[in-house]
């Protein structure tokens, strides 16, 4: 049973193993299996929340050991607000990286201790094994390298996909991502215009905004986090 827990985080795969407290008897539970489990609402709390903790149910007291990849924020642009915003994310606990082949921007004086690459997206992206438990970050405002990123921010199924501009920059933005191939399902998965509406205006406060949607779509029930 350890083996096969050890095996789906290696994997970057949520897994939870509910250990019955009252007789020691454990039982592991995939994330693609939560949905079917008679314990999903549960466990899908729990595993929302990325915590492990103790719960009674019918009677019985169950621990609920949790398993969670650690959160990824990937930066496209290294811009002002991804400036405040990378650090405001690894205070939360993402490992964050800023992608922006303009070395003018992706400098290690505007980004100290922060992983940059200054590549393009096609290069830079691939290594960095972006997957569901990614949060990415489009805010260059330069289609040559937005749309490349967010394309493969689509195939990798990101749990947060958020890019900056507003509703008509967003309407243009979409027909050229379908034109490159882009359905409506993966169109509709951008957060545009990036962020929780917050009045936001400066480049920290529009981080503060950007992060709050990334914590509200990570860890609040789906039907509530759009």
């Amino acid at each position: 049973m350890l083996a096969e827990v050890n095996t789906e985080r290696a994997a970057r795969r949520p897994v939870i193993m509910i250990t019955d407290v009252g007789n020691g008897e454990q039982r592991i539970v995939k994330a693609a299996d939560i949905a079917t489990d008679p314990l999903s609402a549960e466990l899908d709390k729990h595993l929302r929340m990325g915590k492990s903790g103790a719960v009674e149910i019918d009677g019985k007291k169950l621990f609920f050991n949790v398993y969670a990849p650690t959160a990824k924020l990937v930066i496209v642009g290294a811009v002002h607000i991804s400036q405040a915003l990378a650090p405001l994310a690894r205070s939360l606990g993402y490992d964050v990286t800023v992608v922006d082949p303009r070395t003018a921007f992706a400098s290690p004086e505007r980004f100290p201790d922060v992983p940059l690459v200054a590549e393009w997206p096609d290069v830079a992206l691939p290594p960095l094994n972006v997957d569901h438990y990614t949060a990415f970050v489009a805010v260059t405002h330069d289609p040559k390298i937005d749309d490349p990123a967010l394309l493969h921010a689509f195939e990798r199924k990101c749990f947060y996909i958020g890019a900056l501009g507003s509703r008509k920059t967003h309407a243009k933005r979409a027909d050229r991502l379908k034109a490159q191939g882009a359905s409506e399902a993966d169109i509709a998965r951008i957060h545009a215009p990036i962020g929780l509406n917050i009045g936001a205006v400066s480049p920290s406060e529009i981080a503060v905004a950007i992060m709050a949607e990334i914590t509200a779509q990570l860890r609040l029930p789906k039907v509530n986090a759009a």
